[in-house]
């Protein structure tokens, strides 16, 4: 059984003190692939080293995530670009808008999320969204880049099941994580109607561990209590859904 983890933060510093030990508990757990977002440039240097340590392993994203638009994002923005012109990534991700911590950098977040969207776009990349209460922002631009070319993974999903038929319309993947463990995560309610083709898991450690981790650090081992709840939901086996979600994640990443 091959397990993919397609959205987790190996390079965090929440892993510093023991990230082998944590990469060889997910490997034992089955989970063979690890799907990699970035943030911003400051992570670059710990991300490729992480590649160096686990090749076959670890497959890179490129991007600037929402949360870390600033003043400067334009000279973050042109990093990335740098970036894909120099080594394999296999996605443009983080990227997206995030309107709970902060609205106040809302022009240049959207104006980040288009520019990197067509950058997926020219380099035939999946796009991998972060979404936090802002969901008519997210799709607004996604309906006017929507097309054959624009594809990939509404990571962490956690809209209700219209929202999900949307994101679904969009060529997006569901990214599944520790969320619809929780008791008041609510997706669990009508994933059921969403097939399962449009469905990758993934942890996002450290943040968002499922139960009975929740609150804690979490790390991606922890998919199996996903993969669990998923294997309840759909009425398949963990077998089945890991093979699945994985083909799933092929077909996205290309890989």
């Amino acid at each position: 059984m091959i397990i993919t983890d397609t959205h987790t933060h190996l390079y965090s510093e929440s892993f510093d003190e023991d990230r082998d030990e944590m990469i060889q508990r997910a490997l034992g757990a089955g989970v063979e692939r690890f799907f990699i977002p970035a943030i911003d440039s400051s992570y670059t240097e710990r991300m490729l080293q992480l590649e160096k340590d686990y090749p076959d392993r670890i497959f890179l994203m490129a991007g600037l995530h929402p949360t870390h638009v600033r003043e400067n994002y334009r000279d973050e923005l042109n990093h990335v670009k740098e970036l894909l012109s120099r080594h394999k990534y296999y996605a443009i991700g983080e990227i997206g808008i995030d309107l709970y911590w902060d609205k106040s950098y809302i022009k240049q977040q959207q104006d980040a999320f288009r520019w990197q969207i067509q950058l997926a776009k020219e380099h035939m990349l999946p796009i991998v969204i972060h979404c936090r209460e802002a969901f008519d922002e997210v799709f607004d631009i996604l309906e006017e880049e929507k097309g054959d070319d624009l594809f990939g993974i509404f990571h962490c999903f956690t809209g209700n099941r219209e929202q999900a038929g949307q994101a679904v319309s969009y060529n997006m993947k569901l990214g599944i994580g520790g969320v619809v463990t929780f008791k008041n995560g609510r997706i669990d309610r009508f994933l059921d109607e969403v097939d399962i083709k449009h469905i990758v898991l993934e942890t996002d450690a450290p943040y968002l561990a499922p139960v009975p981790y929740r609150g804690k650090r979490n790390e991606s081992a922890y998919i199996v209590n996903v993969l669990q709840k998923l294997s309840e939901i759909y009425g398949m086996s963990p077998e089945e859904v890991a093979e699945i979600t994985t083909q799933n994640s092929r077909a996205v990443f290309g890989v």
